[in-house]
């Protein structure tokens, strides 16, 4: 006689969650409050940048007065100051003199918001965010001038550096790793060496102030680590060559002219630090 097959026990419905289970959701939520911080943060900065971009160039203090209309000059009411929003509302135009307000004060609250909001999500709950927010801040800021002016003010890529600088200690001293902080500092120091070297070779294609921008590019980036540095060099310089190429076969651009190449340089920042993770480690491989 065969002995009786014992039952398998039915799973439980009212199964407690393993201690794991909350820890994702907290931690999930508190990721997804970061990155909606980070973005209506992002707006406010922009908000500022747009005074910034206007004022360095001016050599004007970007503190006092506030911020007034372009065309008459009246003060900015706080209501009407309001990032995008206040733009939409008024439709375009000054609440005091009807002139037209342009399209790039909203654009760049948009851009700086969507950029935090990219930050944030790129590296989460971790003490390097603050710095990256500033180095995007001041990139954004020092791309669009550039566009417009040609120019690289030392103001802004200085202040980028100090704050960057200190957030990077700040982030080595609470992680700690004062290993990536010594990587970012040697990588600041020999790229502005490197580009110190080209733009004495040739001036003419690579200005002063991208010299200094080195320093800012190369502390960031190296933070992260020096192949980092290298996808950014390359990426900036192959985004450049195609936007180029694309400007002087649709006759917008001689090919004796000057480029913003700080555009480029910042556009292969970015791009090394959102897909740097991506490509590293295949690069490592090689």
């Amino acid at each position: 006689m065969s002995p009786p097959t014992r039952e398998r026990p039915r799973a439980s419905r009212d199964r407690r969650p393993s201690l794991r289970e909350p820890t994702i959701t907290v931690e999930s939520a508190l990721l997804t409050a970061l990155i909606v911080a980070c973005g209506a943060l992002g707006l406010a900065v922009g908000s500022f940048l747009n005074v910034v971009i206007y004022r360095v160039p001016l050599k004007r203090s970007v503190v006092s007065p506030g911020s007034a209309c372009p065309s008459c000059e009246t003060p900015i009411a706080g209501r009407d100051n309001i990032p995008v929003v206040s733009w939409l509302l008024l439709k375009g135009r000054c609440r005091t003199c009807g002139a037209p307000i342009s399209l790039r004060y909203p654009l760049v609250e948009l851009a700086t918001g969507a950029l935090f909001v990219a930050t944030a999500a790129r590296f989460g709950l971790h003490w390097d965010l603050p710095a990256f927010l500033a180095f995007f801040s001041g990139l954004l800021a020092l791309a669009i001038i550039d566009v417009e002016l040609l120019i690289l003010p030392k103001a802004i890529v200085y202040w980028t550096l100090l704050l960057v600088g200190a957030f990077l200690v700040l982030a080595a001293v609470m992680t700690p790793d004062w290993r990536a902080l010594l990587i970012g500092a040697a990588c600041a120091v020999g790229w502005w060496a490197l580009f110190f070297l080209l733009n004495w070779i040739a001036p003419r294609a690579l200005g002063f102030g991208d010299v200094r921008l080195a320093l800012v590019l190369g502390l960031a980036l190296g933070w992260l680590g020096i192949w980092y540095l290298l996808v950014g060099f390359i990426a900036a310089n192959l985004i450049g060559l195609v936007v180029s190429i694309v400007l002087i076969a649709t006759h917008r651009m001689k090919r004796s002219q000057q480029i913003p190449y700080g555009v480029f340089l910042a556009a292969g920042a970015g791009f090394a630090i959102f897909a740097g993770h991506l490509l590293v480690p295949s690069i490592q491989k090689l």
